[in-house]
């Protein structure tokens, strides 16, 4: 991957990271199914006005809206509601990673190579030291609910490496417009009338910051350069980058929530830190090695 992907890729994992407590701070006041369908909606208008339609087939438009929308931010939302911390939320939709490389083998043909195996084990392996120690309050049901949205991303990965050249901005744009309806449906059915009407009357300056910045950072910015670069480099070479996200996300939860950082913690981010510098300095380093001496 150039340097130039490889900071576009670091800038989006930053963002998710991050997000995760933007998020709670958008559940404080809005109910999971709507704070998702407003963040797609924005996500949406007035953007739609604005770009064209992608060059891509309308099944995949709303196949990865839905897939993203109500999926993966759905579950994920309802999840953090007050079945799991933002913590512990960042750290296990993670195994996107593996859901994607592990389809990625079995639909696409693709390869995993030795130094990525080594790499994702190492990551793995301080994702488990995290896992083993957090004190976070989490349910059965709210780790199988963030599983589930782990593996709708993972699917719509796949959608997105199924597209060929395609402007992800205005994919991002026009596929937003699938998953709103779905969600307020949700909302509706499961939050009831009440909550929704609530929830949008008495929302704060903050909650509503909280959902531009889920349309316009995380979605507009973060999915759309995450996607183009899924459409050009192999997926097992984008999406470990990923598992820097819980590392984002215990920074952010310490300086805006108090966590503490033990040595336990700073070890298993160390582990990430040495799996991911494997998956993505080796072949610079090979490529290097066989240039000819000057």
């Amino acid at each position: 991957m150039p340097l130039t992907h490889l900071l576009l890729a670091l800038s989006v994992v930053f963002v998710w990271g991050t997000n995760f407590v933007v998020i709670r701070w958008g559940l404080d006041g809005l109910p999971p199914f709507l704070f998702a369908a407003l963040r797609f909606a924005f996500s949406a208008l007035p953007w739609l006005l604005l770009v064209p339609r992608p060059t891509a087939p309308w099944r995949k438009i709303a196949a990865f809206g839905v897939l993203l929308g109500v999926g993966q931010f759905g579950l994920l939302f309802l999840a953090m509601r007050s079945s799991i911390s933002p913590g512990l939320a960042s750290l296990v939709v993670q195994l996107q990673v593996f859901f994607t490389i592990g389809l990625s083998l079995w639909l696409m043909g693709e390869r995993v190579r030795g130094f990525q195996v080594v790499g994702l084990l190492l990551a793995l392996a301080g994702l488990g030291v995290i896992a083993t120690h957090l004190d976070a309050t989490v349910t059965l049901l709210g780790m199988a609910m963030v599983l589930s949205a782990a593996f709708f991303w993972s699917l719509a990965n796949l959608v997105v490496k199924s597209l060929g050249p395609v402007n992800m901005l205005h994919f991002m744009v026009w596929s937003s417009v699938f998953a709103v309806p779905p969600l307020l449906a949700l909302s509706w059915l499961i939050e009831g009338p009440h909550a929704m009407a609530s929830g949008l009357q008495n929302a704060s300056g903050l909650v509503w910051a909280s959902v531009l910045w889920q349309a316009v950072g995380n979605t507009l910015f973060g999915y759309g350069v995450w996607n183009w670069l899924l459409a050009r480099h192999p997926a097992a070479t984008v999406t470990p980058l990923a598992l820097l996200i819980p590392v984002f996300g215990m920074g952010a939860s310490a300086l805006s929530l108090g966590e503490s950082l033990p040595q336990w913690k700073l070890g298993a981010a160390s582990l990430v830190l040495l799996g991911l510098a494997v998956i993505v300095c080796w072949p610079l380093w090979q490529s290097r090695r066989r240039q000819p001496m000057p």
